[in-house]
């Protein structure tokens, strides 16, 4: 993508847009994490094998469903796939065929360019929280989402540097009507931030709301030709292509826009509980839809998704921050490689009821197992709580602030002259100490992270300062965060095209809240 293009795109107007570009305050953000660490692989060469195989046979001899879609049943017959009822059974080696016209790497452009990233390869985005339907802070305690809940919430992505992306439902906002409420969310994205976005999947029409909102936005030759939303569509584990996801799917995909392409599963319930038997399902599932997603249009981008958790066998609770998720997540990234498709996993999972120890102990397992499984595209990276129905203020910015150690680990080691610090060893000697030398005071303010939140001072300052916990600390960043927050500039002409859009589609139809 050109810079000079997407500045004629996306901010039109004239001098208007150029005074009030001008005037904007502009939060850092950093770019995109490029990894300079090796993956972890957790699975031998035989083990991938087996595994491939055996979905291959899945596909083959018991097939997948797509219900209600008689379209997608023919792409699929004219494919060469075995048509029986709703039940398609793809024949071994058809479904990889198809899978490899899918880009391996693609860039969703931002409002703002500098702000575009790069899905695929070496690369990690970091994206928020996504669905949940309630909300949760010190001052309010855990209630139903409203679109101010939501506008705040994007407010701090952002504001957030470590955020790349400013995510799709960070919480689904209950007081607009369901057949509405997506364009009210497109339009925060859209206006409250010039990160990347995610479009709606819950209806195939708000897949072409979505579309065209962004063609307003962006211009609709531009989007034509470039991707500026990635989308989540679920798959129904287990191996279930419901009509409504896949109908979304072939909007996206016929636009040439991306879609995250994953099963959704709780181990124990809709997919095996063994690791093996798991990644099984999920390969072929992955395999199944990334294959429609081509037969929609080749050569559409896509990421392969793993959604995977583990059950709670006494109380049928998912369980997040497991070893067998890490397992079954490190080896996903595995096969994703293998298809040479960027790869979405992991997140700030969590189940407890509140951001306490349990919550940081799970939520740090599992944004250190993404960071290691090669994951691309991590959605849920920061705000998630009690198994992903709450969208929590304080643990947003908890998980926003550890999002940086996720950067700072990727860096890896240098061992360039500076980092070897030779002159310094030779400077300071045995019995001395480095905290005045010329290389620490060249390197301290780079050399290590610095959090935005959590506190180090000695104990009497902390007690003085009201011995605040972490949920405190949090709580008053929150605040701050939103006190700062200034909306980054738009040509006025297009914030008018934007309301007339939202406007007129309200109008169209009645209010349903079901």
């Amino acid at each position: 993508m050109a810079d000079g293009s997407a500045r004629r795109r996306g901010r039109g107007g004239g001098g208007a847009a150029r005074r009030a570009e001008r005037t904007s305050v502009s939060f850092e953000t950093a770019r995109f994490i490029e990894r300079n660490i090796p993956n972890f692989e957790v699975l031998n060469e035989e083990a991938l094998e087996i595994i491939e195989t055996n979905a291959e046979t899945v596909l083959e001899e018991i097939g997948v469903n797509f219900p209600d879609n008689p379209a997608a049943l023919q792409r699929w017959r004219d494919a060469g796939a075995d048509i029986d009822g709703e039940r398609v059974r793809i024949p071994r080696g058809l479904a990889r065929k198809l899978c490899a016209t899918a880009p391996s790497t693609f860039t969703q452009a931002a409002r703002n360019p500098e702000r575009s990233v790069e899905i695929g390869g070496r690369n990690l985005v970091l994206a928020p929280v996504y669905g949940p339907p309630f909300v949760r802070d010190v001052h309010g305690g855990r209630r139903y989402a409203t679109i101010e809940d939501f506008r705040n919430f994007v407010k701090l992505g952002y504001m957030s540097k470590w955020l790349h992306h400013s995510g799709g439902t960070v919480c689904e906002p209950t007081d607009v009507a369901v057949n509405k409420r997506h364009l009210d969310m497109l339009h925060a994205h859209m206006t409250l931030s010039d990160k990347p976005y995610m479009g709606s999947v819950t209806e195939p029409s708000r897949a072409r709301d979505s579309v065209e909102m962004s063609e307003v936005l962006f211009g609709k030759d531009f989007v034509a030709e470039n991707t500026v939303m990635t989308s989540l569509i679920n798959i129904n584990s287990p191996m279930t292509f419901d009509d409504v996801m896949m109908g979304a799917l072939e909007v996206y995909a016929q636009a040439g826009q991306a879609c995250i392409v994953s099963p959704f599963i709780v181990g124990g319930a809709m997919a095996p509980v063994s690791v093996a038997g798991t990644l099984t399902q999920v390969m072929a599932e992955v395999l199944a839809g990334i294959a429609y997603s081509q037969l929609c249009k080749a050569g559409a981008p896509v990421i392969m998704g793993a959604f995977v958790t583990s059950i709670d066998m006494n109380s049928g609770a998912p369980t997040f921050g497991t070893p067998e998720a890490s397992h079954i997540t490190y080896g996903a990234g595995q096969l994703a490689r293998r298809l040479g498709l960027p790869f979405r996993s992991a997140g700030g999972f969590c189940g407890s009821k509140l951001p306490d120890a349990q919550a940081a102990y799970e939520s740090a397992n599992s944004l250190n197992m993404g960071l290691l499984s090669g994951v691309n595209f991590m959605l849920h990276s920061c705000g998630w709580l009690e198994g992903g129905l709450v969208s929590s203020y304080e643990k947003f910015v908890m998980d926003a602030d550890q999002l940086g150690t996720l950067h700072h680990l990727a860096q890896g080691v240098s061992v360039d002259a500076e980092a070897q610090a030779m002159d310094a060893i030779r400077e300071v000697g045995p019995g001395g100490h480095y905290l005045g030398c010329a290389h620490t005071q060249a390197n301290f303010k780079s050399a290590f992270w610095k959090t935005d939140l959590l506190d180090y001072k000695p104990f009497e300052t902390w007690e003085d300062e009201g011995a605040r916990d972490t949920i405190e600390l949090a709580r008053l960043r929150v605040e701050k965060l939103l006190n700062d927050y200034k909306a980054p500039a738009m040509d006025p002409a297009t914030r008018e095209a934007l309301d007339a859009f939202v406007a007129k589609r309200k109008e169209a139809e009645p209010d349903s809240f079901v």
